[in-house]
Formats: structure tokens, sequence, C-alpha cells
């Protein structure tokens, strides 16, 4: 059983319940947080495509979080999702492992899932790229061939992925895993959370299995996680390269969509009636990155960023998102066309991550938003050195838009190069 840090129990069923206060620190006074995501990073053997074993993120990953514990200043943790790559398969003993690596933490974490950990689960590009573990569909059998323990296989028992790569099955593995106490955070101390499991609209029941959405105040500010998986929203892209997404597809988009966007309202209107300070928003997908592909690649993004664009701007106060997926660090307001970008430098092509957006691309691909007491962060993920963000919220700042600050919120980037 996971370790999971202590919790009160909240009202069940209602969407508007107060929230509780959590108890790391006082009202009012700053609150600092570590912030993380797309790690470990690594890859499976599997023998019939030659393909060796990369555990080695895996192997620092406790001496990385040892760096988040002796920190004095730090009192909970973000992960906003992909806990491995995706050239490793998705099995039990995986999740275990870094469920059982997160109990070392000595701070409450609180964890959005990522599209490699369920989502994605079923790609597969050949025997020889077996990505995830999944499979990929034979036009001329009419069948799907699962990567399985000898080579390609249409017999699930062989397969080496948990469930075959089923994007269902393997949700429903990341919430028993690390979310079978709603409300309850991982690692250790005490973080009072509301889960959606429990204060979920009684109009929409359904949202009940939505556990992994949770919501909290702390020091004026309302944070918020929401399951947004990256690559497309677990839309573009149809299970096991099927010629048409199935209707299980399709309904899993549209009811997680709509919950996520269900509890948005409800973060912020607990905002509004807590007259809080800010907003914090924290989710895996990077909704505005094409990443190669074209613009109907993001189009069921889109529910989630107007809704957050509509909520920001009715609060008219300081709304920070984080998120990962993308893997370079990133700082803009992607609802705004005048906003500047700062960003870290991609090895791929010895240009600032802000370069992917000739013409400012990254506020092209959605309707033309103006919301400018919006920002977002974007963590550095999945390669060496291993990194975390050290944000700390200071209700009473208004600090101007720099590099590093926005309103009430600094930050800095806290690589680790040791390990």
């Amino acid at each position: 059983m996971l370790k999971r840090g202590l919790i009160t129990l909240v009202a069940v069923g209602l969407a508007s319940s107060v929230l509780p206060a959590a108890t790391a620190s006082a009202a009012g006074s700053p609150l600092t947080l570590a912030v993380f995501g797309d790690s470990p990073y690594g890859k499976s053997a599997y023998a019939p495509a030659g393909q060796s074993a990369d555990t080695s993120q895996f192997q620092k990953t406790l001496a990385f979080i040892g760096t988040i514990n002796s920190d004095p200043t730090v009192s909970e943790v973000i992960q906003t999702g992909d806990i491995h790559s995706g050239k490793e398969f998705c099995t039990e003993d995986y999740d275990a492992s870094i469920a059982t690596a997160w109990q070392t933490f000595t701070k409450p974490l609180v964890y959005t899932p990522g599209d490699n950990e369920w989502a994605d689960c079923h790609k597969a590009s050949s025997l020889t790229s077996p990505g995830q573990g999944g499979g990929l569909y034979d036009p001329a059998a009419g069948a799907i061939n699962y990567i399985g323990t000898s080579g390609l296989s249409t017999n699930p028992a062989d397969c080496v992925s948990y469930r075959c790569g089923n994007p269902l099955d393997n949700l429903a593995k990341i919430r028993q895993d690390f979310f079978a106490q709603p409300g309850h955070t991982l690692g250790s101390g005490t973080l009072n959370v509301v889960s959606q499991a429990t204060a979920y609209d009684p109009n929409h029941p359904g949202d009940a299995q939505y556990a992994e959405n949770v919501r909290w105040a702390q020091n004026d500010i309302v944070f918020v996680t929401i399951n947004v998986p990256g690559g497309s929203n677990n839309d573009t892209d149809p299970w096991y390269k099927v010629p048409t997404a199935t209707q299980a597809q399709t309904d899993e988009r549209n009811d997680r969509t709509a919950a996520d966007v269900r509890w948005l309202d409800a973060a912020f209107a607990d905002a509004e009636a807590k007259h809080a300070k800010a907003v914090v928003i924290s989710t895996q997908a990077d909704m505005w990155d094409l990443d190669g592909k074209s613009k109907d690649h993001l189009t069921n993004y889109e529910p989630v960023i107007s809704e957050v664009a509509a909520k920001t701007t009715e609060f008219n106060r300081p709304v920070l998102m984080l998120n990962g997926d993308s893997h370079l660090y990133r700082s803009d307001n992607p609802l705004s066309s005048t906003a500047t970008c700062t960003g870290e430098t991609d090895p791929a092509t010895d240009a600032s991550v802000c370069g992917h957006d000739t013409g400012n691309n990254a506020w092209n691909e959605h309707p033309y938003y103006n919301v400018a007491n919006f920002h977002r962060i974007v963590v550095h993920g999945s390669t060496t050195p291993l990194e975390w963000l050290k944000l700390t919220v200071d209700p009473n700042a208004n600090y101007p838009l720099t590099d590093t600050t926005y309103g009430p919120f600094s930050w800095q980037r806290m690589s680790q190069p040791q390990l």
C-alpha cells in the first residue's frame, strides 16, 4: 500500500464544496513548491528489436528526490505527468516501482497523469520500433498485431505491455496505484485536497471516476489539477493505428474533457468565493505544441483552452499554468499575441525553444485570445541533467512580468548536474 498524506474528509457530491485549508504554511505567507515532470525517462529492453534497456534516469530518481527533500523551504511537490518515456513499456511492475520511489518524498506530492502512462500505451510503430509495447493494426489481416514477448503476436496473452497497452485499462491501473484513496496526496506530510471523485457535480455522477483531478486552497491561492494528456488529448491518434477511432476512444476524450471543464469551473468558483489572490492550474499537456504535426492535431484541446481563457478573464487576477509534455523549459503567455517568451535552447536546433513558434504560432494555433492575466511555465523534462522548478508564491507580492516573476509568483530552475 502506498504511503499517503493525512487528509481531512470533505463533503461528498458537491462540486462547489468549500476547500479545506492546507496546513503546510499559514495563509497570506509565502509558499514554495517543487515542480517537475517527464521523469524518469528511459528505454525498455526488447530482444526482438535488439533494443537494450536504459534505466540511467530511474537509477538517479532517489537522489533527485533527495535534492527536493533536503530543501527546507519547499513545502510540497507537484508532478506534471509522464513517469516514463514513449520508449518504455507500460507495465504493472514499472508503475509500482515509481509508486515505491515516491514514498521517499518527505513532502506531500500531487501528481497528474501524463499520456505516456496511459493514453499512449497502445503505441508501437513496428517490431523494430516497439514504442510503449502496445500494438499496430494490420490492414491486410484486419487485426491488431501486439508487441509480444517473442515478436508480433495476435494473442493478447503474449503482450509485453499491461493489458496490451489498452489506454482505459492503463488509466484504471494508474488510479489503482496512485489514487486509491481519493483526496489523499502521495509522499508524506499533510496537504488537504479535494478530489473530483468525492466533490463531483451531482448532475454529472460519471465525474466521480476522475479521482486524479484535485484542488486545494493554500496561502490565499487556489490550486487545481486536471487530467489533460499530451499528444492530442487522446483524440487524433486512433488507438493501435486502426483506420478510425473507436467509440470507446471518442467517449473517453469527450467525457474526460467535459469533466475537466466542470472541475476548472468549480475551482474558479472557489477562488472567487474565497477572494483568492491567484489560481494555479497544473496539467500534463502542452496544448500549444504542434510537435511537427498539423494544427488539427490540437483541435480537441480547444474546450479546455477556451474555458481557461474565459475563467481567467472573469477572475481578473493572476492565473499560472504549469505543464510538462514538450520537455523544454519555457515561460510565456500563449493566450496573448504580444506576450514575450523565454526558454531554454533546443539541442536539436541550437536555438531557443521560443523559436519553434515563428510569427507567434503558439498563439495562432487556437482562436485568437487576448488574456493578459495569464502565464504559463513548461517544466524541463526527459533529459539529463534532471531538473525541478522552485516556485514561490507570495500572495502579498505583485511582481512585474520578467523571465522569472509574474504577479505573486517567482521561480528558478533547479538543475541537478551532479545526478
